[in-house]
């Protein structure tokens, strides 16, 4: 069960935490981590919450901060955390924090908490989002399965039917069906997202409009000089369902649109979703090939000093939000949970 693995690796971390773990990092903890989060919003109260992983509370953020500040890390921006990835290794460890998706609550609920400790941050953001066109069908997954209790819908050309009454048959529907269209080509994607919004009465384009923000929402974050805006491609697609050459135009599309929005360049990409299955070698290749000075990646992972982490598949803690405690959050950024990697040659997927 999900939930056991969790609670497993829980225990875990907080067995490393006493076992002294975190405080051997400078054996393996390289120069620095990257973490990465989605959500940040008030704690609710749905027994439904197949997304709550992506999720941190306002109050979680805060601690968070203030205990890296306790333990001496360097909070740093993209661009100091590729310098610091080139060049020999630094007294103190740093810490790049970043936002995936653009969603609204980044502006609302975590930006006070970044501004008033000011610390760096960057929010890697899919542009059809701000532009009113984007389709966040993993939201709208959500909210069906949520209200109903049987759901129709066709797979493969056939017409299935699942039970969604009870909890556990929420969640095992919820991730049966997230990973069937994560492996959909987009035009597949938006045809059967489509169809499960008609015929449950979701109205995709709303749903996604109040989620994410608009180019005015980012616009006001950009004016501070602490916020660094990145690139998540147009559409937020997994690359790895793409041909080549549609991969190339949503990244370097993406990348020119946000740079005619903010009038500046944009030089650091998220692969969207960013795991081993939603990008290959050959978008490594594309992302520096189009301009990109890094591209991170889901992937978890401590960065390496001199030279020995490729800049374009950047590893980074994706933060599971179901974990609340800070003792574990110390072993995961000491590196202590992941092997050293050989000086002799450069990370790569």
């Amino acid at each position: 069960m999900p939930s056991d693995n969790r609670l497993l690796t829980s225990l875990k971390l907080e067995l490393a935490y006493f076992g002294g773990q975190a405080w051997q990092h400078r054996k393996v903890g390289g120069a620095g981590v990257i973490l990465r989060f989605e959500r940040v919003i008030a704690r609710r109260a749905a027994p439904f919450r197949p997304l709550k992983a992506h999720e941190i509370t306002p109050r979680f953020l805060d601690r968070a901060i203030r205990a890296l500040k306790r333990w001496k890390y360097d909070f740093v921006t993209m661009d100091e955390a590729c310098r610091r990835a080139v060049i020999l290794p630094q007294p103190r460890r740093f810490v790049c924090l970043t936002f995936d998706g653009g969603y609204k609550d980044v502006a609302k609920s975590a930006y006070p908490i970044l501004a008033h400790h000011r610390v760096p941050f960057t929010i890697f953001v899919p542009t059809a989002f701000p532009d009113g066109v984007g389709e966040a069908w993993w939201l709208a997954l959500e909210k069906i399965i949520a209200k109903e209790n049987r759901l129709s819908l066709m797979i493969d050309q056939t017409e299935r039917h699942l039970g969604i009454r009870s909890l556990a048959e929420k969640n095992q529907a919820y991730g049966f069906l997230s990973g069937w269209l994560r492996q959909l080509a987009p035009a597949a994607l938006s045809a059967a997202t489509g169809d499960l919004c008609r015929r449950y009465s979701v109205d995709l384009a709303a749903l996604t409009r109040e989620a994410m923000m608009d180019w005015a929402d980012l616009s006001g974050l950009a004016a501070d000089p602490l916020v660094t805006i990145g690139s998540a491609t147009v559409n937020y697609p997994v690359l790895s369902n793409l041909r080549d050459g549609d991969a190339w135009r949503e990244m370097t599309m993406g990348k020119a649109v946000a740079e005619s929005a903010f009038q500046r360049e944009v030089k650091h990409l998220a692969f969207p979703f960013g795991d081993r299955n939603s990008f290959r070698r050959a978008h490594v290749v594309m992302a520096e090939e189009a301009g990109f000075a890094s591209a991170v990646s889901t992937i978890p992972g401590i960065v390496h000093s001199a030279g020995r982490t490729n800049l374009h598949a950047l590893p980074r803690i994706a933060w599971d939000g179901r974990m609340k405690s800070l003792r574990a959050m110390r072993v995961v950024v000491s590196g202590a949970t992941f092997a050293p990697v050989r000086p002799t040659r450069k990370t790569e997927i």
